[in-house]
């Protein structure tokens, strides 16, 4: 029996682990490669990475795209238009106002301000080029780019042969196959407002991922402000502490997790079961419900 080899790395802004029950660490090495392929492709922290490209372009000449980022940009235009415009890559114009290291609220005329920014279907997308219509848009692959790094390691390491394995990029997760001996994967679901999980979900295969107002979120004059910004008001969501999706690719789990999040208490764990997607929801009182069996 192959003994379970462990590879961990930083990329994608958060720690990563890679585990399969493999020969030798050939396929983890390119599974790291992987991730730091995406991020140099997409970060918009880079400048030459195709999103800042397209980003310098605002309010200019169209930008041509490769067959990756259009089918990447195709997945974001579909999301955007069965979410009813929840998600929203263009709403990462936000964070010029929206300072959560500083933990600065800004003020209502400071988000109107960019409001008009906002809208994918203001973007100007026909294969293989896009334009940004107004100076000063912006695109932003941050909502799904590790979900989709993460689904992309897994085929990397199927293709190698590892039938047995698991793929944690700082919580968006990939189940290649239960442990050697058939065990399951025990996923703890981060507590909202403590250390550890509040739950355990065991997955023998496919995919987890979570969304929640804990990360980079700050608390001002008692209220909780999340990182999660609607693109509709410009204001964080309210209502739910955190979400967990299951799904057979990460990139879905992830975009399903960020949309119930931006219902809301009252349509989000509704509008998931509706998509007949396996879930964990943790209120404002911490109280976790769903439809997916856990252990806390």
């Amino acid at each position: 029996m192959a003994v379970l080899r462990v590879h961990r790395f930083k990329a994608l802004g958060g720690p990563c682990t890679l585990y399969a029950y493999a020969g030798d660490d050939a396929a983890l090495r390119a599974g790291e490669a992987e991730a730091r392929r995406i991020e140099a492709k997409y970060s918009r922290y880079r400048d030459d990475s195709i999103v800042s490209r397209i980003n310098a372009a605002a309010g200019m000449a169209a930008v041509e795209v490769d067959e990756e980022t259009a089918a990447l940009l195709d997945y974001a235009a579909t999301a955007h238009a069965q979410s009813g415009g929840l998600f929203d890559i263009t709403s990462g114009v936000l964070r010029r106002v929206w300072n959560f290291k500083t933990e600065r609220v800004p003020t209502q005329a400071e988000i109107d301000a960019l409001l008009p920014l906002i809208g994918w279907d203001q973007v100007e997308w026909q294969r293989p080029h896009i334009r940004l219509p107004r100076a000063g848009m912006q695109i932003d692959f941050g909502g799904f780019g590790k979900e989709y790094a993460a689904d992309r390691i897994a085929a990397l390491l199927r293709a190698a042969g590892v039938r047995h394995g698991l793929v944690d990029l700082a919580g968006d997760i990939c189940v290649l196959g239960p442990h050697q001996d058939g065990s399951a994967w025990q996923v703890g679901v981060r507590h909202p407002r403590a250390a550890g999980a509040i739950a355990t979900v065991p997955l023998r295969h496919g995919a987890i991922a979570s969304s929640g107002d804990y990360e980079r979120g700050f608390v001002h004059d008692g209220r909780r402000y999340s990182h999660i910004l609607d693109p509709r008001s410009g204001w964080p969501v309210q209502g739910l502490a955190a979400v967990s999706v299951l799904a057979d690719q990460c990139l879905i789990a992830g975009t399903a997790a960020t949309c119930a999040m931006l219902l809301g208490d009252e349509q989000g764990p509704a509008w998931l079961a509706a998509l007949g997607l396996p879930h964990l929801v943790v209120d404002a009182q911490m109280r976790v419900r769903g439809s997916v069996q856990s252990a806390p």
